[in-house]
């Protein structure tokens, strides 16, 4: 099939299948006019991919998973601990952005928010709090 087919089958746009391919997670076949074919096992890879970007996997952990979905040797605990460490980085990510949360809630509640210049939260952010 045609990347254009490709990308509805799988969701991903076209620029992204190009820039797989261009780093080497897709290999799709070439017909004699150079135009991509891609096989069902080929849009299997692209639909494993963009799943796996959806749960946050960075591309070298795709690669893995790539790697490992091909291996019929495979050991599931190689797969497990792939989505472990993707769970911790999730969760660190979480804890970084509620604690930016709070920060903006708290620099919003000190604002007067009216006509008057002074700006708590301008202040914070010149680093000027308590001068």
């Amino acid at each position: 099939m045609n990347i254009g087919t490709a990308a509805t089958q799988t969701g991903l746009p076209v620029k992204t299948i190009r820039y797989y391919e261009e780093i080497g997670l897709v290999t799709p076949d070439r017909r004699a006019n150079g135009y991509r074919d891609f096989s069902e096992a080929c849009v299997e890879q692209l639909r494993l991919l963009a799943q796996a970007r959806h749960l946050g996997f960075s591309l070298e952990e795709c690669r893995r998973l790539l790697s490992l979905s091909a291996d019929e040797g495979r050991a599931s605990r190689d797969v497990r601990a792939l989505a472990q460490q993707n769970l911790q980085a999730v969760r660190e990510k979480i804890a970084s952005l509620s604690a930016l949360e709070a920060q903006l809630q708290r620099l919003i509640a000190q604002c007067h928010g009216d006509d008057a210049p002074d700006c708590a939260i301008l202040d914070d952010l010149m680093g000027q709090r308590g001068n």
